[in-house]
């Protein structure tokens, strides 16, 4: 993330309540997770992949605090498992179990990224948080940024569901 981004993206998340974080490095939100570790309104874990991530949040808000889940949106794929057992349990109601977590991804593969190797991860990004059925918004300014960690956040908190907050544009690249 653009350095002149991080102090509004870590108000914001401390103004959603957010006091837990557990990731593992981005790229494009390395500093983000820098500076939560640095926090300490925060607690942070580093876990060693996205399916761990989602898990210890689970484990976080089961346990009375409010989660964030910080990864590349190539993680959505290794995740998916983990989310998908707790979001659609088996006994035929396809209900959710009530596990809230904010996850805060980037957008790699979106227009305007540089790396050829990141296309495959645009081309799932969105497709696998529709099969989750999780709500998320895309944030590619600035001026969007507080405003949609708070509604993502107050969707995952109320509606008890994973929401996800997605990461691109002016917010992380170099024209």
């Amino acid at each position: 993330m653009k350095e002149e981004y991080l102090p509004e993206l870590l108000s914001a998340l401390k103004a959603a309540g957010i006091n837990f974080a557990a990731g593992l490095p981005d790229s494009w939100l390395r500093n983000v997770i820098e500076a939560i570790e640095k926090d300490p309104n925060f607690k942070y874990v580093q876990v060693c992949n996205e399916w761990v991530g989602y898990c210890v949040c689970v484990g976080a808000w089961l346990g009375g605090k409010k989660p964030v889940l910080i990864m590349e949106n190539s993680g959505l794929r290794t995740a998916a498992e983990p989310i998908a057992r707790m979001m659609f349990h088996s006994g035929g109601g396809g209900g959710n179990h009530g596990m809230a977590t904010l996850i805060l991804t980037s957008y790699r593969g979106d227009l305007g990224d540089t790396e050829f190797w990141t296309i495959g991860h645009a081309a799932t990004c969105e497709p696998f948080l529709k099969a989750l059925r999780i709500p998320y918004i895309i944030v590619r300014e600035a001026k969007d940024l507080r405003k949609s960690i708070l509604r993502a956040a107050r969707a995952a908190f109320t509606f008890v569901t994973p929401a996800a907050v997605v990461i691109s544009g002016d917010l992380v690249m170099v024209d």
